[in-house]
């Protein structure tokens, strides 16, 4: 009887294999075995000396853990090993086979499991060179300071509580009840502290709830009051990470049950707070912020283009069905990059609800590049180290005033670190790119109406229009 695992490697897609991988009858009888030899030489029992007590036992009292960790060792030992004897690049988690289910670990029987995987596809990629991107001159304006000043005014501003009814900027906190048409279960979902904000002006009525993207949240709730209930209608996006909300017709039945008003903070008090004790030095900060702002925007637009460039010249077959898991990983990425620009929460998440609402073609765009840069890592020799990830953790935790080890220990709670490192070492690889692409300037003015005109189009892909 052999003892040697074997693996099966099949192609279900484009870049993407299914992993069929068998460890024999043997060598897991030998691995439970020598675990729970070890065991025995590890714990001390009642009435027995270290290193004494009957198997029998040690299998009774501790059997089930032992086998668990056994099996995760032999699956991880074996999975390692398949890729690098197949030379195999992952890019995310394998993904279980649903359908086989989680393989048991039994004497006398093989362990098997099948796993799908993404990988770097095969992708022949043009000299960076070639690369050519626009990068955004733009001077920080008087009114620039203003308006930043009059959101500063609105942060340190004193809350009150209203009943309404509810204008701009207005925050309530309440139940939502979500409906999708033809689930099976209804409600399909429900939250009892849904915090909804009514749109700024600016925003010409469109805001988030619960991360889906309502084009008339704004008249929906303005003149409404505690206790009222608003009906919000939407339709699922076509590639949300959620499958059974694709495409589905969703309604959020919004109650609030509190609300309050922030009476916005004069300049003079914003400027106390800040210690900076007079307007002049106020607006003077606020300059310097939006300088920094600047800059960073212009970065992470110039690395969008740089993306989009490899984007229009690259191509290759990409896996025929956007998982969840792709998704959330993309959106993920996306949320870190927009706190990294140091931009509030509620902006980032309206950011990242209007990515999640982009169009299929859009979302597979995104997909694409992924790949893309995933591949010119490997090229360039990339990587991101331990002091790089706390680095940018310290940085998310000054601008949202939080410790970092609290931040850490949330990301890693809710098993974002990896993304958080995906995000950063794609930063380095269009840093990467930049510092040998031909780049020219443009009057930040033109730049805007490039990305409206490319915003415009996204949304009639979307269906928006």
């Amino acid at each position: 009887m052999s003892t040697e695992t074997t693996v099966v490697v099949e192609t279900v897609g484009p870049a993407r294999k299914r992993l069929k991988i068998t460890i024999p009858a043997k060598a897991v009888d030998a691995g439970i075995s020598d675990a729970y030899s070890a065991a025995r030489n590890d714990v001390q029992l009642p009435g027995f000396r270290r290193g004494t007590a009957p198997i029998a036992l040690i299998e009774k009292r501790f059997g089930a853990s032992i086998l668990e960790d056994l099996r995760r060792r032999l699956l991880t030992e074996a999975y390692t090993k398949a890729l690098t004897d197949h030379k195999l690049q992952p890019i995310s988690d394998p993904e279980l086979d649903e359908k086989a289910g989680e393989p048991e670990l039994k004497r006398g029987a093989a362990l098997a499991v099948t796993l799908d995987v993404e990988i770097v596809p095969d992708i022949t990629l043009p000299k960076l060179e070639d690369v050519e991107v626009k990068r955004p001159v733009a001077e920080v304006e008087e009114k620039f300071i203003d308006e930043e000043i009059r959101r500063l005014g609105y942060r340190f501003g004193t809350p009150g509580r209203i009943d309404g009814p509810f204008e701009n900027l207005d925050r309530m906190v309440g139940k939502a009840v979500v409906r999708v048409k033809g689930a099976q279960k209804d409600p399909y979902f429900e939250a009892d502290e849904c915090l909804v904000v009514v749109p700024d002006a600016e925003d010409e009525g469109k805001g988030q709830v619960l991360g889906l993207m309502f084009d008339d949240l704004g008249p929906k709730l303005t003149g409404r009051k505690v206790g009222d209930t608003v009906a919000l209608v939407t339709k699922g996006p076509a590639v949300h990470e959620r499958e059974e909300l694709r495409n589905a017709e969703i309604t959020v039945e919004f109650t609030p049950a509190q609300a309050e008003r922030i009476a916005p903070a004069a300049p003079e008090a914003v400027a106390n707070s800040l210690g900076l004790g007079s307007v002049e030095n106020l607006r003077e900060q606020v300059k310097l912020q939006l300088e920094g702002r600047r800059d960073q925007e212009q970065r992470a637009a110039m690395r969008e283009q740089a993306a989009e460039w490899f984007a229009d010249k690259v191509d290759f077959e990409l896996p025929e069905k956007m998982s969840g898991a792709q998704i959330a990983r993309n959106l993920e990425m996306a949320r870190i990059q927009l706190l990294s620009q140091g931009l509030d929460e509620a902006t980032v998440e309206k950011r990242v609800a209007e990515i999640r609402g982009a169009s299929e073609a859009d979302t597979r765009r995104r997909l694409k590049v992924f790949f893309i840069l995933s591949k010119l890592a490997q090229d360039l020799g990339i990587e991101v180290g331990e002091a790089e990830v706390n680095g940018q953790i310290a940085q998310m935790a000054r601008t949202r005033g939080q410790r970092p080890d609290a931040l850490r220990a949330e990301l890693q709670q809710s098993g974002r670190l990896n993304e958080m490192a995906l995000a950063i070492r794609e930063a380095k690889v269009l840093d990467r790119v930049l510092s040998k692409a031909k780049a020219t300037d443009i009057p930040a003015e033109e730049w805007n109406k490039v990305v409206a005109e490319k915003q415009k189009a996204a949304n009639a892909r979307a269906g928006k229009a």
